[in-house]
């Protein structure tokens, strides 16, 4: 089996829970967890504001599947860090002592809230790590193939710079946050299909993923590296992506070169159809948060053998090995493939994407 960063080793089988009739499974009574009826509440920590997927997507979408699974008895209990670390174990520890019956957790800093993972474990409150892998003892993990995100990533810039790139190509990486460990999944992903084709002239970590620390960033590297000789740009993500792009034109690019992202946010869609941007990775968010709310319920109703269904991988993180897990793929989306990934999976409306300022742009690529 493959196996990617942190230890993850992917399920060689997809499972469909209702052809293996178990929606409504549970485990017998010597191995079920504690269970409890539809009246729970999901304790739900995302880590910052600056990508707006969390607000706009995540919350919801699991808000909808909890009340879905519970009857509409079933709720949500929110908050987002804002990238602070600091307020993010605040808010664990708010939900701890609120007796939530289950936490969904989007970490900050993954280390860091390890101390408020042991604190929820002791009061008997399952933990399970969202998008992000969390240290301390959580009880499951869900996320996308993050180590593949930087294969599609680097994989497509390559193909983006033409048939005749080569080792003396100069390109510069922006990396996601040293905090987060995805981050570091993303860029070996990357490395993997950048090293010995191209130069990496310039490296960046960008502190907090936020799009103003990647623009200074980036202008750091046309100081160095010149703005004529940059054949392209590693982004981790689309509002990195954003600042890159306002650092290439204040320093009088106007022929951008390649440039990827990730997230599918509105705006990175736009620049990709516009042609500013020449990528973003596609995560079908609706399929990372419904089985994260469905991994929620069943966790704390004690419906073992769903629960077993729907983490048929396997992570290892420093401080546990072999977190039961589910992996999401992913997709390279481009100009060819918007109207079949997010607008046919209801993301975004063609209209929402073809404002006035991208109508002709819009049309020229058939999306109308």
């Amino acid at each position: 089996m493959r196996r990617i960063a942190l230890s993850v080793a992917a399920s060689t089988m997809t499972l469909s829970l209702a052809g293996c009739g178990v929606l409504n499974a549970t485990g017998d009574g010597a191995s079920a967890s504690p269970t409890k009826g539809d009246d729970i509440t999901v304790g739900l920590l995302l880590p910052e504001k600056a990508n707006t997927r969390y607000d706009k997507f995540d919350y919801p979408i699991i808000k909808k599947k909890v009340a879905e699974l519970t009857n509409k008895r079933g709720k949500v209990e929110y908050a987002n860090a804002d990238a602070s670390a600091a307020r993010q174990s605040e808010q664990l520890q708010n939900m701890i002592d609120g007796k939530v019956d289950v936490i969904l957790l989007d970490a900050v800093d993954w280390h860091a809230v390890a101390g408020g993972v042991k604190k929820a474990k002791d009061a008997g409150i399952p933990v399970i790590a969202y998008d992000r892998l969390a240290e301390g003892p959580i009880d499951a993990y869900i996320s996308f193939d993050n180590e593949l995100v930087g294969e599609v990533q680097g994989r497509t810039l390559l193909g983006a710079m033409g048939p005749d790139v080569d080792t003396s190509d100069k390109i510069v990486m922006m990396n996601g946050s040293p905090t987060d460990p995805n981050a570091k999944q993303f860029k070996e992903g990357a490395l993997s299909e950048l090293n010995g084709k191209v130069t990496i002239a310039e490296n960046f970590d960008t502190t907090d993923w936020k799009p103003e620390n990647a623009e200074a960033n980036m202008t750091k590297a046309i100081a160095e590296i010149g703005k004529s000789n940059i054949a392209g740009v590693y982004s981790a993500n689309d509002g990195m992506a954003g600042g890159v792009i306002k650092a290439l034109k204040a320093a009088g690019v106007t022929v951008l070169p390649p440039i990827t992202g990730q997230d599918a946010e509105l705006d990175g869609v736009q620049r990709i159809v516009s042609g500013e941007q020449y990528m973003s990775v596609y995560k079908s968010y609706p399929d990372e948060a419904e089985t994260a709310a469905q991994m929620a319920v069943t966790k704390v109703q004690g419906k073992d053998i769903q629960f077993d269904a729907l983490t048929q991988d396997r992570v290892d993180s420093p401080s546990q090995k072999d977190i039961p897990s589910k992996l999401v793929q992913v997709t390279a989306l481009t100009k060819k493939n918007i109207k079949d990934t997010v607008v046919a999976d209801g993301i975004y409306t063609v209209d929402e994407i073809c404002t006035a300022k991208y109508k002709a742009a819009c049309a020229a690529i058939g999306l109308k």
